[in-house]
């Protein structure tokens, strides 16, 4: 019988009423439920948005009718800090940068909090920026400056200018330090993304850009910024015989080359005698491929405003790369694509980045072997057991997922295989998982950045995280995760290592080519850096390398 014969027979006229009656005491039950669950909600959000006592919501805060109130794994967050308490600034067109605010969703929350001097000095550099970004008139002004051959008087603005050196982990690292050089010296800093870099981030400061303009008078001479350049400030120490003091009147630009090939007259840079002389040239025109920040904390003119800015010294570039990368909409599409497909349901997330430099050095098997050792010897898998062919039912089980980021696809394949053939000794389920394997790197190539930018930002959202040493895309995904890795030493020959993946003791970046000597009596001696200040120490991964690390834990 359909509705409409029951109508005509008069047995839906009898129904209804009761219908009626009984979705209304349902109704009523749901609305009180619902209410009930509300008020508890509230209550609790109000508790952990208090403010010192005075009640008020902190703004940066969510409550569920403003964002969703699961992350995206699907376990419960009542409070989502979207301002990563307070490194971030408001004013932002959310939908044009989802992942600012979104990303903090997917991980866990950092138990590393910016300093209020950090957070007030980067709403001042905000500021500065807006007011001196490009297609200001400040900026305008400043031009001007570029075709006068040197500077007479200041200027209202001064700028460094970021170009690019090598793959897109190096590139984050040196924007990074180039970041915080500008805000140590109150500079405006612009980045040459160029092509291959474009619509991969956005835009890091509200309501102005730090994208350099495409007609740029300077240009044309980015690519020849190379040791020795005429125009740079090691060949001006250089004819000057190493005395800053006899140049009369400063230039309005000058090249500053801190790459890995720099020379010992650009290596002069991180003299702080010659940070005065520095302050007086309007535009720095910049190329490295370094994390140099840790050096900054070894010039004396620096030392008190950076222990001011970053009281715990391993948190330096946790909090930049947070607040100055975040992955385009574009980008984070990729990102998350990925992570409901293969991740949201894990009970534990592991991250693999197999970087190896040299294939020949390095043989597939024996830098697999390295791998399978690492997993063993520090138990961050369990192994497969390789007597019974089906695994235990077991109440307890429980789902890993390992995402491994390499150029190539045998690591990803042999481990797959590994944990396919063969059930886990406790009964784990391990799922094995690759975003692409481009077998080379691509330079100047978008797509293969933007890939790139994905799995480093994939690798980041890992409970347990492993990088392959001397990798600046590892530190890239440390640095966002704020995670401590363990460091998969890489071997360079046909034996594994007894130590496969000691765990680092900083999540901070190596610079891996500081100015390691200083002239004591006209001698040439290692610079121990120890001895200077207790935060910078050798690298665990580069012998020649210096980083920070959190003083107290040593």
């Amino acid at each position: 019988m359909d509705i409409f014969q029951m109508e005509r027979s008069g047995y839906g006229s009898k129904r209804f009423p009761k219908l009626v009656v009984s979705f209304l005491i349902a109704f009523c039950l749901l609305y009180m439920v619902s209410m009930v669950y509300r008020s508890s909600t509230f209550v609790l959000i109000g508790e952990v948005a208090k403010d010192n006592g005075t009640g008020e919501v902190a703004e940066n805060v969510t409550t569920p009718s403003e964002s969703e109130d699961k992350h995206p794994s699907g376990t419960e967050s009542m409070v989502v800090d979207k301002l990563l308490g307070g490194l971030l600034a408001t004013g932002f067109d959310e939908e044009s940068c989802i992942s600012r605010y979104q990303a903090t969703s997917y991980r866990k929350t950092s138990p590393h909090k910016p300093s209020a001097y950090l957070v007030s000095k980067l709403r001042k550099y905000e500021d500065l920026h807006k007011r001196c970004g490009p297609n200001t008139e400040s900026y305008k002004r400043a031009l001007k400056k570029l075709s006068s051959s040197h500077i007479n008087g200041t200027t209202d603005c001064n700028y460094i200018v970021w170009t690019p050196s090598n793959g897109l982990g190096n590139r984050i690292i040196s924007m990074a330090s180039s970041f915080l050089y500008a805000v140590l010296t109150n500079r405006v800093l612009l980045v040459d993304h160029g092509t291959d870099m474009a619509g991969i981030f956005c835009e890091p400061f509200p309501n102005t850009s730090w994208l350099l303009p495409m007609d740029f008078p300077l240009t044309n001479q980015f690519y020849s910024l190379q040791p020795g350049n005429a125009h740079s400030y090691g060949h001006l120490l250089k004819i000057n015989n190493m005395n800053i003091s006899t140049v009369s009147q400063p230039p309005s630009f000058l090249h500053i080359y801190l790459a890995y090939n720099y020379d010992k007259h650009d290596k002069l840079f991180f003299q702080d005698q010659n940070q005065g002389f520095l302050q007086k040239v309007p535009w720095l025109i910049l190329k490295s491929d370094q994390y140099f920040v840790p050096y900054l904390f070894l010039i004396p003119s620096f030392q008190q405003e950076l222990g001011k800015l970053f009281p715990d010294k391993e948190t330096v570039f946790h909090h930049l790369v947070r607040y100055l990368f975040h992955p385009s909409n574009q980008a984070w599409g990729l990102i998350t694509r990925f992570y409901r497909a293969y991740l949201a349901s894990a009970d534990q997330k592991i991250g693999l980045q197999v970087r190896v430099f040299d294939r020949k050095a390095s043989p597939v098997n024996v830098v697999l072997e390295q791998i399978l050792g690492c997993i063993k010897k520090e138990k961050l898998l369990p192994q497969v057991d390789e007597q019974k062919p089906i695994a235990s039912p077991s109440k307890n089980q429980t789902l890993r997922a390992i995402t491994i980021a390499s150029l190539y696809p045998e690591y990803y394949e042999r481990i797959k295989s590994m944990y396919w053939m063969k059930p886990t000794v406790n009964g784990d389920v391990i799922g094995v998982y690759q975003p692409s394997h481009e077998e080379v790197q691509h330079f100047g190539n978008n797509i293969h950045n933007m890939k790139a930018w994905a799995e480093i930002s994939i690798l980041s959202l890992s409970d347990i995280l492993v990088t392959s040493s001397w990798s600046t895309f590892g530190y890239v995904a440390q640095g966002l995760g704020g995670l401590k890795p363990w460091i998969l030493y890489v071997p360079a020959g046909n034996q594994p290592t007894d130590q496969p993946c000691p765990r680092g003791m900083s999540m901070e970046p190596c610079f891996h080519f500081p100015p390691d000597y200083h002239r004591v009596s006209n001698t040439r001696q290692r610079l121990d850096t120890g001895s200077l200040v207790p935060h910078v120490r050798q690298c665990e991964d580069a012998s020649k390398g210096i980083k920070l690390f959190n003083a107290k834990q040593l």
